[in-house]
């Protein structure tokens, strides 16, 4: 009675019995196996926005084969992206691919000279911490063209060229 078959005949007979669950508004009439439509499945399809329900009129909780594999693939697909969102997570990555940055590893000079460079307002006497998070707002917002940012880079690793030595994407040889 425990949804376990052991492929004996037992009392309840489940060669006569049908899948217990509903497919889109419509009866499931394959054969129950023994995989049971327990509260922890029945929240994977709920979760996973399967159009599975319950038959109310149904006498048991078997469901058929088919079914059971459609909620285990769900279930699967379900933790592979669980695994994927931990792992961006882990690795310091958004939504976005896009690398955290710690302002606040650099020195105060740095980021003062940050702000006057790109001439960010703020109010005086900004400690270390509320300078970090201000450079970091106009920071993120700021668009980078990630091709020409590639090109040069790989420009300047093949050339072994200094990035300070480039005056306004010129490099050495015109110079």
């Amino acid at each position: 009675m425990n949804g376990f078959s052991t492929g004996e005949e037992d009392s309840r007979g489940a060669t006569d019995q049908i899948c217990c669950l509903v497919d889109e508004g419509e009866r499931c009439s394959r054969p129950a196996g023994n995989a049971s439509y327990s509260k922890r499945i029945q929240k994977t399809v709920t979760q996973r926005r399967l159009k599975l329900n319950l038959d109310q009129m149904a006498r048991h909780i078997y469901i058929c084969d088919y079914h059971k594999q459609v909620i285990q693939c769900a279930r699967s697909k379900q933790q592979q992206q669980r695994r994927r969102k931990d792992s961006e997570e882990d690795s310091g990555e958004t939504d976005n691919d896009l690398p955290e940055v710690d302002l606040f590893q650099l020195q105060v000079s740095t980021l003062r000279r940050y702000k006057r460079h790109y001439k960010i307002s703020t109010r005086p006497g900004l400690n270390k911490a509320q300078l970090a998070d201000t450079i970091m707002k106009h920071f993120k917002t700021i668009p980078v063209n990630e091709k020409d940012a590639l090109s040069i880079f790989i420009f300047t690793v093949k050339t072994n060229a200094n990035k300070l030595d480039q005056k306004n994407g010129l490099s050495n040889d015109t110079t």
